[in-house]
């Protein structure tokens, strides 16, 4: 058996009580995330003239079933949307969520939002909102007003419960093209 000096010994004890303080006040008071995103609102007059645009089928999931589907697992979850373009911005004109029966529970946006060369956007939806269901989706509609690259658009899913979690992507799929 090794023999550490007393330095050591006293070192130790103080990180292993700072990391339980950490972890104490960490679990006990939650603070809310701060988003850093602003979005640049734009109206799309009628001389707008649409080069390319697309409409996004994402599927979201509010909830899956576990235990022979005796249980409800809720998530949350993330819709991003990545405009990949390196140079030209692009304009999403809306964010609508719909239940897993195609019924309309929530519009993201009231205006367009620009979203410029390598911005992206994102909608959250709480683990606590089961009005989506397990077959819940989003539907993203953009244009542009010159020819860019696709935008990345999918969503995360997460859920955490004790020791239990699960996590992963649903990738948009386009279910519309616009081109000039």
């Amino acid at each position: 058996m090794k023999l550490y000096p007393p330095i050591y010994l006293a070192i130790a004890i103080l990180l292993l009580a700072s990391c339980k303080s950490s972890e104490s006040s960490l679990s006990s008071s939650p603070q809310p995330i701060q988003s850093i995103q602003t979005y640049k609102k734009v109206t799309l007059d009628k001389n707008f003239k649409i080069a390319r645009g697309q409409t996004i089928y994402v599927p979201i999931y509010s909830h899956v079933y576990h235990q022979n589907r005796q249980q409800i697992f809720n998530l949350a979850a993330t819709l991003s949307i990545r405009n990949t373009d390196l140079a030209k911005p692009l304009i999403v004109t809306s964010v609508r969520y719909y239940d897993s029966n195609g019924k309309l529970v929530k519009r993201y946006l009231e205006d367009p939002i620009q979203l410029d060369a390598l911005a992206s956007a994102d909608f959250f939806v709480s683990r606590d909102d089961n009005l989506g269901g397990s077959g819940a989706n989003f539907i993203v509609e953009w244009v542009s007003s010159t020819e860019i690259s696709e935008p990345i658009v999918e969503a995360v899913t997460i859920g955490t419960d004790f020791q239990q979690g699960i996590s992963f992507i649903s990738p948009g799929r386009v279910i519309k093209s616009q081109k000039n």
